[in-house]
């Protein structure tokens, strides 16, 4: 089982492109497409499910050219485009007993499959009522089912986990998990948490090309040294976002919330110092109480511990302090500076 893209473009009316020159070769596991909107993924899916065809290049499932030949790929094909729309008054045994007869499996195959699928979607109480009356999370799970009908060889779902609730996502994470083994699966979404959970490969799109293709865990080693997170209290959120204004331009950064009051790690205690953060150029030096690992590399920032005013046995809601930032260029000359207390 195998497919491959070659050499891929797509051009639209007013010479504008939405994929050039992409390349992929895939076997079964599931492959994770990321990347902004407009990036080029919902092209790429459509010309891989032959909804619609390229410009440029050629796509070869298992060896045959889709374009010229495309039956044997629809044949073993479960595609969940990003905008699935329904029959409101069919209901959703009835709809999916529709999509059975056109992708032409037999009554008895039809009737097996319908029922262990909406067991799957968790909507074996809803079979009787019409999509109508569904929820947007209650039709993309009837998506989903749809697209497993013929128990496909290649599935791709485009924003499959859009408006499911947590219990529901999760129960699609493990479905994926299940399938993967068996069959080329190809997952967009732009909540990276689900690629996270399934993806054996992932795939970066951007400008309508490819940016990068590799294994989860490679990519994360080539950002090692160059990504660092603070975890800060709920409290500090506020003064926090004034280090990220003064930061963002120069670097991505990103503010989360969590209840933490105290630095802790496994590679050895806390400690406090300056610090200064090189994240390409300039250099970003934080005039600032802060808790790193032994490696310097910054887990949680405890704001609350500033250079002044602040000792380790204040109570909560009575911390005090300032604080300073500043960002010099490559040279060492001074950019900008920022003084505040909280």
């Amino acid at each position: 089982m195998k497919l491959v893209v070659d050499g891929v473009s797509k051009q639209y009316a007013g010479k504008v492109w939405g994929l050039r020159d992409l390349r992929l070769e895939l076997g079964p596991g599931v492959l994770g497409l990321l990347g902004p909107n407009g990036a080029g993924k919902s092209t790429l899916m459509r010309i891989l499910a032959t909804v619609t065809q390229p410009s440029e290049g050629r796509v070869l499932w298992n060896d045959g050219d889709i374009v010229r030949s495309p039956d044997p790929l629809r044949a073993v094909l479960g595609y969940l485009p990003q905008d699935f729309g329904v029959y409101p008054h069919l209901t959703a045994l009835e709809f999916l007993k529709y999509l059975a007869a056109a992708k032409g499996l037999d009554s008895a195959t039809a009737r097996r499959r319908i029922d262990e699928l909406l067991a799957v979607v968790n909507l074996g109480d809803a079979r009787d009522r019409q999509l109508g009356g569904f929820s947007g999370g209650m039709k993309q799970r009837v998506g989903i089912a749809q697209a497993l009908l013929n128990d496909p060889q290649l599935l791709i779902v485009d924003e499959p986990t859009a408006g499911l609730d947590p219990e529901e996502r999760v129960r699609f994470r493990n479905l994926l998990s299940e399938l993967s083994g068996e069959r080329i699966v190809i997952l967009s979404t732009h909540i990276v948490s689900d690629v996270e959970a399934v993806a054996t490969d992932i795939a970066v799109l951007g400008g309508g090309r490819l940016l990068v293709h590799a294994a989860p865990e490679e990519l994360l080693r080539s950002i090692e040294g160059k990504v660092w997170e603070w975890v800060i209290a709920s409290a500090d959120v506020a003064a926090a976002k004034s280090f990220y204004e003064l930061i963002a331009p120069y670097a991505g950064f990103h503010l989360r919330r969590d209840l933490s009051e105290r630095a802790q790690f496994a590679d050895g205690p806390a400690h406090r110092g300056s610090f200064s953060l090189v994240v390409g150029e300039p250099t970003l030096n934080l005039g600032m109480a802060f808790a790193a690992t032994s490696n310097a590399i910054v887990e949680e920032f405890h704001h609350a511990a500033v250079a002044a005013g602040h000792q380790d046995n204040d109570a909560p809601g009575e911390r005090s302090g300032s604080y300073a930032a500043s960002v010099v260029d490559p040279d060492g000359n001074l950019i900008e500076v920022r003084h505040g207390s909280n």
